[in-house]
């Protein structure tokens, strides 16, 4: 199908496109011109995007997928083309046939486009390998522990040196077992007020420390996600000036809410890693700003019985996919940052970590667009989400910034 997007604000960061009232037009699936209509061109269909913004779809590092077709439904609606769900599901990611089942489910559903990540250990015990090899050829993206710690370093070390080996890119969330395993908040002034045991921020250095001395050591690729605090994004961008590959990403919540927003226990801000200090949050802010780190959604969708108990025992995530984008406009609004920068952190930023070519618009490109209107404003409430997980620190706020359509290789996927 022959579709042209007309009259939109086309955007698109990786190749500094940023045009008014211009026309994009698709063909086979394809981006087939921007601006000017390719020889021959006929229309099956006219999308009008007066005054929405037109960008590549936006590609998520980190989904989970409770219920795949309420939650890939959820993500088209918020304008994600591409989302990375990590291996922590039931069961695990860690054989080849789960993970290509699927995929396959992803394909038939025709939403967005599903990315796994493969189970690094068995069971994601964090001893044995997975099949590492069998799980790339099924489709997964790269290799993760989810947020199930590798206790044992030599283990890690293996692992890693069998990544490399094969180029494997292996992603992990540094979090020290020892120093989080009993911990609810961030260890600070709210949880000792609040009673909360602490997770401090040596938690997570301690095991960036360690992960980059083992990248130094393997040469492995390593993305680190849902970076939390000041300190762990120094180390990250000392270890980037090295000259190492490491990567990361922090949660789009992360970018705006700090430990106050626990407020008076409120189980909706409770996430792992915790919401730390406002000197991390503004950090992590930096980091976004200067491109150091990508922005992913966290997506987690919790059933509201395990929302409704004491902070301590509610499960820990918020849901992220519709909200991804308005969350992101009000961290660049906030941050002073362009429109621009802010798509890049959630389109071509995402893509070049995963070593993907897309999140961009260029002509032969595929057709993943998202429109939207950036000064829609909506309500968050549970009947405004697809997705099954209602749970939002956001719920009952205004959105700003509303997708109008999704289009996935050249379809129309959702339209509002």
């Amino acid at each position: 199908m022959n579709i042209v997007i007309e009259n939109g604000r086309v955007i698109d960061p990786k190749n500094g496109v940023d045009r008014s009232n211009a026309s994009l037009y698709i063909a086979a699936g394809k981006i087939a011109g921007l601006g000017q209509a390719p020889a021959g061109f006929v229309a099956d269909k006219v999308i009008d995007a007066a005054g929405c913004v037109v960008c590549p779809g936006l590609i998520d590092l980190g989904a989970r997928l409770n219920s795949i077709e309420a939650e890939l439904a959820a993500a088209v609606a918020g304008g994600v083309t591409s989302v990375v769900v990590p291996p922590d599901a039931d069961p695990p990611l860690d054989e080849p046939e789960l993970a290509d089942r699927l995929v396959h489910r992803g394909e038939e559903i025709g939403k967005a486009r599903v990315l796994p990540l493969g189970a690094l250990t068995l069971g994601l015990k964090g001893e044995r390998l997975a099949e590492l090899a069998g799980l790339k050829k099924a489709g997964c993206v790269a290799f993760s522990q989810a947020n199930k710690p590798v206790i044992d370093t030599e283990a890690l070390l293996r692992a890693m040196e069998y990544a490399a080996t094969f180029d494997f890119a292996v992603w992990l969330q540094p979090q020290d077992y020892w120093l989080s395993r009993n911990g609810i908040a961030h260890e600070g002034e709210v949880a000792s007020r609040l009673g909360l045991a602490g997770i401090p921020v040596a938690a997570e250095t301690i095991a960036i420390a360690t992960i980059v001395q083992l990248v130094r050591d393997t040469g492995c690729r390593v993305h680190l996600t849902r970076i939390s605090s000041a300190a762990g994004m120094a180390l990250i961008q000392r270890a980037q000036h090295d000259g190492l590959p490491v990567t990361c990403d922090v949660g789009v919540h992360h970018l705006l809410l700090t430990e106050n927003d626990i407020g008076f226990f409120n189980p909706h801000a409770r996430f792992c890693p915790p919401l730390r200090a406002q000197n991390d949050r503004l950090a992590l802010s930096t980091a976004a700003v200067s491109g150091l780190a990508a922005i992913c959604s966290d997506h987690t969708p919790v059933g509201a019985d395990d929302k409704l108990l004491p902070f301590g025992e509610a499960k820990p995530g918020a849901t992220g996919l519709e909200v991804l984008l308005p969350l992101t406009l009000k961290w660049a609004e906030t941050a002073k940052v362009s429109l621009l920068d802010a798509i890049a952190r959630i389109t071509c930023g995402p893509a070049e970590i995963l070593g993907l070519e897309s999140g961009h618009l260029a002509l032969g490109a595929t057709a993943d667009v998202c429109i939207f209107d950036p000064q829609a404003t909506w309500q968050l409430t549970p009947e405004a989400l697809k997705s099954r997980g209602k749970n939002s620190p956001w719920q009952g706020y205004m959105m700003t910034g509303q997708v109008r359509s999704t289009l996935v290789g050249g379809r129309v996927v959702f339209s509002r």
